[in-house]
């Protein structure tokens, strides 16, 4: 039992797309400073249950809370204050330079009729540098490419600064480095308190990553505990539908494919 506050906490929850179970009496906790990554094949469910975790779809069963409330008892400005979320694609519907883009991560913190303060630019600049984007705050978000747009999505969410971040496929699109980079920062924002649930593909930056897992096989089974309890070769085997090796490399967890 961790000695940390709560954040997020799923009791007995149950999720269905149309006919077909996603999971069902799923329960567990993530506590400020742990790190749960969600896993399972393409088309396994992993974006509705991250989707119902942050309360934009209702769970058929069970509940979600966070802080210990309902998420349906929050009003929208206090959650958004409270919970971020990444999405999996970034729509870019308008034109905008990066720096307007970053800074609606401080839209939740403004009063209503407020525009941003010299606070809200530091922050938003700092989240721009921390993602590799300082030296470009003027161009245009419609001329970045795919890589740069997902950084700028990344560094928006991180402006936001909510106690619980949720990640949809936050590698996408990213090289090895940024890659890096992006598992890296949410792992010392977690150390200072944070919570993040990221859906995650590869499952050696996943072992890197997680403290604990939700692996879902696409057929309503699914294996919810610690990293080292879920991430064993016949577990993921098993989910997966292929052999899997793991081996321990100079101390650090590799799957291997057979």
């Amino acid at each position: 039992m961790s000695a940390h506050p709560t954040l997020l906490e799923a009791d007995a929850l149950a999720v269905q797309i149309g006919e077909r179970w996603i999971c069902c009496d799923l329960s567990m906790r993530i506590a400020a400073g742990e790190r749960l990554v969600l896993l399972g094949p393409n088309g396994a469910g992993k974006t509705t249950l991250l989707h119902t975790l942050a309360g934009l779809r209702e769970a058929q069963r069970g509940s979600v809370r966070l802080l210990g409330r309902a998420l349906a008892d929050w009003p929208a400005r206090e959650l958004a204050c409270e919970r971020g979320v990444l999405p999996q694609r970034q729509p870019d519907w308008f034109s905008a330079t990066v720096m307007e883009t970053a800074l609606v991560g401080r839209h939740p913190h403004l009063g209503r009729w407020a525009w941003e303060g010299p606070e809200d630019m530091r922050i938003a600049t700092e989240s721009l540098t921390r993602m590799g984007l300082e030296k470009m705050p003027e161009r245009n978000i419609l001329a970045l490419s795919g890589g740069e747009r997902q950084r700028l999505a990344i560094a928006s969410l991180l402006a936001q600064q909510p106690a619980l971040y949720l990640l949809d496929e936050p590698l996408s699109h990213l090289d090895l480095h940024y890659q890096m980079v992006v598992l890296d920062h949410f792992t010392r924002l977690a150390r200072a308190g944070a919570g993040v649930v990221a859906v995650l593909h590869d499952l050696n930056l996943a072992a890197r990553f997680a403290d604990h897992v939700v692996l879902l096989d696409g057929h309503g089974h699914m294996v919810s505990g610690t990293a080292d309890t879920v991430l064993r070769a016949d577990v993921l085997s098993a989910a997966f539908g292929h052999p899997i090796r793991r081996h321990v490399i100079d101390g650090q967890v590799a799957f291997l494919l057979d």
